[in-house]
């Protein structure tokens, strides 16, 4: 019976050795699973440092496109025109006040206000890295301008001292009515500069802006407005530029068709989050703008725009306040 007793706590010591090996062993899986994990961390980062040439692919969850001009238009977007600013209207822009709400690298907003010669003109959008290649574009725009008026210049120079001698009584009146046209049109004309101007803004959570405008662009610019702020947010954008145009003014609205929505749905949590709630949708903007926004009447300014590039063949509306 002693010696029963005596093996007794032997195996009772054998016993918590077996439990305390097995709970070793549980610490030292779970210290292994957790290195585990940051093994695959770093194995990642590691991966991504040991191949530095590949690319990963970025996103730009509120349609913030890099070099978005020169591939919707084509290379060096400054000297070739934007077919969307074939089918605008004259009227709506010269001698006038506009905003452009999501002008990107504003290659658009110069192009409208060198040709139509606006009286000032605004362009806004969300990323400030845009808005600076924005003003690298306007200060290339104005220097391109100079340059041109300064060929110009002395092509009239070289044509006035080629004149026959024989005429100089009347070149030298021809000379002095042509310094006067030249003096009058220095004075009228301004520089791109002085009408162009670019500004960081949210344009959905801004405060009311200090002026009106008599024509305001939204050029396919809702779904990202739409997928990032939801139905809310895009009333709110509509109704915000129906009360900072004046009385007869024009919006210029081109929408992105569903089909887009669909496309970029999962940019962001935010977008995928939206998309599934979205109920207004691009065919019942007419029916918005109209019946509960308060705009008077609709055109269409083009169902079919040529010269564009495959995808990009959206319609562009009017609305008149």
């Amino acid at each position: 019976m002693a010696e029963r007793n005596e093996k007794k706590p032997k195996r009772i010591e054998n016993t918590q050795k077996q439990q305390n090996k097995k709970q070793d062993g549980e610490v030292k899986k779970e210290e292994n699973d957790g290195n585990s994990e940051e093994m695959a961390k770093s194995g990642q980062e590691t991966q991504a440092k040991s191949n530095p040439n590949k690319k990963f692919k970025k996103v730009f969850p509120y349609g913030n496109y890099k070099s978005y001009y020169g591939y919707r238009i084509g290379k060096g977007p400054e000297r070739e025109e934007d077919p969307r600013i074939r089918v605008l209207k004259k009227e709506w822009f010269e001698g006038k006040d506009c905003l452009d709400i999501g002008c990107n690298s504003g290659v658009v907003t110069i192009q409208i206000a060198k040709k139509y010669n606006c009286k000032s003109i605004l362009g806004l959008d969300i990323d400030s890295a845009l808005i600076e290649e924005a003003f690298w574009y306007l200060r290339k725009f104005v220097k391109m301008e100079f340059a041109e008026k300064k060929n110009t210049n002395n092509t009239n120079v070289k044509a006035v001292q080629d004149v026959n001698e024989s005429e100089q009584c009347t070149t030298k009146s021809s000379n002095e009515g042509a310094d006067n046209g030249s003096s009058h049109q220095s004075s009228c004309e301004r520089n791109l500069s002085d009408i162009v101007s670019f500004r960081q803004e949210n344009f959905v959570r801004s405060r009311p802006h200090d002026k009106q405008y008599d024509t305001i662009l939204c050029l396919s610019v809702t779904k990202w407005i739409h997928l990032n702020w939801g139905d809310d947010g895009l009333i709110t954008a509509f109704a915000k530029i129906w009360r900072l145009l004046r009385p007869g003014g024009v919006f210029v609205l081109e929408p992105q068709p569903w089909s887009s929505y669909e496309r970029n749905r999962t940019v962001s949590e935010t977008t995928r989050s939206n998309f599934r709630d979205i109920k207004y949708r691009p065919d019942f903007f007419r029916e918005m703008l109209l019946d509960k926004i308060g705009f008077r009447r609709v055109e269409v300014v083009t169902s079919d725009l040529s010269g564009t590039r495959t995808g990009f063949n959206r319609p562009i509306f009017a609305y008149c306040k």
